[in-house]
Parts: structure tokens; C-alpha cells; sequence
């Protein structure tokens, strides 16, 4: 069966994002208050499971071999079918 999967990737609290920064600052400049802003990559997959736990799973794998590092990143797996 065919999933598709929603991985969300950002920095754990307390982690420099200098990105969210700029672009914080950037938003101030223009006018737009923020209390807090944090950036986060998001990679849409489409794989092959027998069910939505194994996709999830395969999910998560993905994330602990290449896609995350776990000293840094959290991440969040949504799966749909």
C-alpha cells in the first residue's frame, strides 16, 4: 500500500537559528512583531508499507540514519494514505 509521509525537521529548543533570526529581523523591519520564530525543513515522501505503523516506522529510520541529528533536531512524522 501506498503512504505519504510529512517529516518535519527543526532545531531543539535552546539551538542557535540564525536564520530564524534574520528573518525575525527582517519581519521587525517590516513592521511584523514576533514574539519567537524558529525555521524547520519538511521532506514529503511517498513509500510502499503494508500498513501505517510500518510506514511511520520507516519514517522514523529515515530520520535516525540520515535525515536528523539527534543532538540538534527534533522531528514530527505525520502519515497519510
Amino acid at each position: 500500500m501506498k503512504f505519504d509521509v510529512a517529516i518535519t525537521i527543526g532545531l531543539k529548543e535552546g539551538m542557535l537559528d540564525p536564520e530564524a533570526r534574520a528573518i525575525r529581523h527582517a519581519l521587525s523591519n517590516l513592521g511584523f512583531s514576533t514574539e519567537s520564530l524558529a525555521t524547520a525543513r519538511v521532506f514529503q515522501v511517498s513509500l510502499e508499507a503494508q500498513d501505517r505503523d510500518e510506514a511511520y516506522a520507516r519514517a522514523e529510520e529515515m530520520c535516525a540514519r540520515l535525515l536528523a541529528n539527534p543532538v540538534i533536531h527534533r522531528y514530527r512524522i505525520e502519515v497519510s494514505s
